[in-house]
């Protein structure tokens, strides 16, 4: 009973100074809370909490404020996370299925995670290596040209021209096509470039084979990043625990942000705060991310970056939204 008590009056410590930015003090709990003890019992509840390490004192006669082993706590015990509600899933909806490609889904993807957080928000973009081939099309544009669509799992696109040496009729592409078909359709990148590799290829179907090789190759994308809502930052003006610049330069190297992430987990939320990050300078960041993709396989990670003083159950919500929506829309592209 104690320990429940102790844990009530935690919740409402870091409920109360994520709402104010200001360290809350026993009669503050007392008056907002309805935590049915005395307010002797709370500062004594508050003291233990204390030497515990779940919160602490940042100034001679100041309230309480939680430290990461509060946040940890508080995460750890969140029973439930309210669902959001029947508008704001709507909202989403009708935002994400307006996109018409890839790029237009992942861009969008941020917008809406930074406005739903108020934090920074970070998506990166399905990585190549993991993806399925959907499909592949020829167009005949000419009778010595062909246009070459590879359509991924992850809803990326891939077009490509072909010149050819000498032309071909619409028999020679329909048998081009068919026997990529065979060789490549659902299989990984790895798998289909090797499949394409071992085909019988000459003329066309060989400047065909190479050209999708060389796409299928492309691994720009497995380390790009989108990031938006940086001005978001702005709204915590003096109050964010430390200097703010390290974070502000975080964003401007991707490696960083996917190492921020981590490893993208299909279904689950991954929340890391404080020193539980992989970078001792981000120390009073935290990162709440999941992963998504098509299926129950995790193609990537999406996710927000902010000061450890956040709304985590919010925050854990809409992310999790968000990702869901997103590897709906990839896997019926």
């Amino acid at each position: 009973m104690q320990d429940d008590r102790k844990l009530a009056v935690l919740r409402a410590i870091v409920e109360d100074y994520v709402s104010t930015q200001e360290p809350v003090g026993s009669k503050a709990l007392v008056e907002r809370h309805s935590l049915g003890v005395s307010p002797a019992t709370v500062r004594n509840d508050m003291a233990a909490l204390e030497e515990e390490g779940f919160i602490t004192q940042p100034h001679t006669s100041a309230g309480r404020i939680p430290t990461d082993k509060g946040y940890r706590l508080f995460v750890d015990r969140l029973t439930t996370l309210k669902p959001m509600s029947t508008a704001e899933k709507r909202a989403i909806a009708t935002f994400l299925d307006g996109a018409v490609d890839l790029d237009d889904v992942v861009h969008r993807s941020v917008r809406l995670l930074s406005q739903l957080t108020h934090q920074v928000a970070v998506v990166q973009y399905p990585t190549l290596s993991r993806s399925t081939v959907r499909h592949v099309e020829l167009v005949a544009l000419a009778p010595n040209r062909l246009l070459v669509v590879l359509i991924l799992s992850t809803g990326r696109v891939e077009q490509r021209l072909v010149e050819l040496d000498q032309p071909v009729g619409d028999d020679s592409v329909a048998d081009i096509r068919s026997s990529i078909h065979r060789a490549a359709i659902g299989e990984t990148i790895a798998n289909a470039v090797s499949a394409l590799r071992a085909l019988e290829a000459t003329g066309a179907t060989s400047s065909v084979v190479a050209t999708l090789v060389e796409a299928m190759s492309d691994h720009r994308s497995d380390e790009r990043v989108v990031v938006g809502g940086a001005a978001n930052l702005a709204r915590y003006g003096d109050s964010f625990d430390v200097d703010v610049r390290p974070l502000l330069e975080a964003l401007e190297e991707h490696v960083v942000l996917l190492k921020l992430l981590g490893e993208a987990q299909s279904g689950g939320v991954l929340v890391r705060i404080g020193h539980e990050g992989p970078y001792e300078e981000l120390a009073s960041t935290s990162v709440v991310s999941t992963g998504y993709g098509p299926g129950d396989e995790a193609m990537a990670s999406l996710g927000i970056v902010g000061p450890t003083r956040m709304d985590y159950p919010g925050t854990m919500v809409a992310v999790r939204a968000v990702a869901r929506y997103v590897s709906r829309i990839l896997d019926e592209a």
